[in-house]
């Protein structure tokens, strides 16, 4: 696990500066065999061996919990400071939203036929769902 956690980063590392992919196809493959392997042995544990006792269901029920909550945490961080950049913007931006020299899309164009596919998609699974 920490050895393709480290062949990923420092293959990140080789792209992003020397545009080299061998490291970078070497830390992927092994980050996925190391997930593949780790959830087949829960997979297996849970399932065909019966090792997941209510401590260890309570404890891969909270880490799910803390996996959400983090990324509740980090969406509104992330939201919080556009909003932030947007409604007082700072002398580095050049007191003006958005930015000079980025020019805003439509609403009313991509945005909104994006928004309705998304709409669209999940109108029809919950109809499926429920069929």
């Amino acid at each position: 696990g920490a050895l393709s956690a480290l062949l990923l980063t420092s293959g990140l590392v080789m792209w992003f500066h020397h545009n080299s992919y061998p490291l970078l196809i070497l830390g992927l493959l092994a980050n996925t065999l190391t997930m593949f392997q780790w959830w087949r042995d829960v997979v297996r544990e849970g399932t065909y061996q019966g090792h997941h006792t209510p401590i260890v269901q309570k404890g891969l029920r909270y880490g799910m919990i803390l996996f959400i909550v983090s990324e509740v945490f980090f969406f509104a961080g992330f939201f919080w400071a556009f909003y932030h950049s947007s409604l007082a913007p700072t002398h580095d931006l050049g007191g003006c939203w958005p930015p000079t020299g980025i020019t805003p899309l439509n609403p009313l164009e991509v945005p909104l036929l994006n928004t309705s596919v998304l709409l669209a998609s999940g109108v029809s699974f919950t109809w499926a769902h429920h069929s």
